[in-house]
């Protein structure tokens, strides 16, 4: 019989500043992508925020002063019978943008990105070298491909 600490879901977090998703959508987009990689007695944190707040966070965590897309924080600490996986987070300015330029919606961007992030959360980086990209592509195409019916 599993301890109560096993027996533990998930819990994802999230939060916005701007922007018309659904809180509950990216909710459950997460909670579907801890389920297809078997994760359980996860928190992790999503964070919907302006090009500006990203520029900023961008600038603190990497030196870089410009606005991206998503950024991934990797926490791995044990609290409260959770293991905090990390944050994403998501410029839903540049999220608006990039889904014109593709041609798509704002929620496929939105979904995308989520997955780009868990992917990072994981540990995998697509900066590191070309194999490490190809796992990190690999792994983001077949998450995607998991949630292509979940909009």
């Amino acid at each position: 019989m599993k301890s109560l600490k096993e027996q533990r879901k998930n819990r994802v977090l999230a939060r916005k500043e701007k922007g018309k998703v659904r809180i509950r959508w990216v909710r459950d987009i997460v909670g579907k992508l801890l389920d297809i990689q078997g994760l359980e007695g996860i928190e992790l944190s999503i964070y919907l925020t302006d090009d500006e707040t990203i520029r900023l966070l961008n600038k603190n965590f990497r030196g870089k002063d410009k606005a991206t897309d998503v950024l991934s924080f990797i926490y791995k600490e044990q609290v409260g019978g959770y293991k905090l996986l990390g944050e994403i987070v998501i410029s839903i300015d540049t999220a608006k943008r990039q889904a014109k330029e593709l041609g798509h919606s704002l929620e496929e961007e939105i979904k995308r990105l989520l997955v780009h992030g868990f992917v990072h959360l994981l540990g995998y980086d697509h900066e590191l070298g070309e194999e490490e990209e190809k796992h990190f592509m690999e792994l983001e195409k077949r998450l995607i491909e998991s949630l292509s019916n979940y909009l």
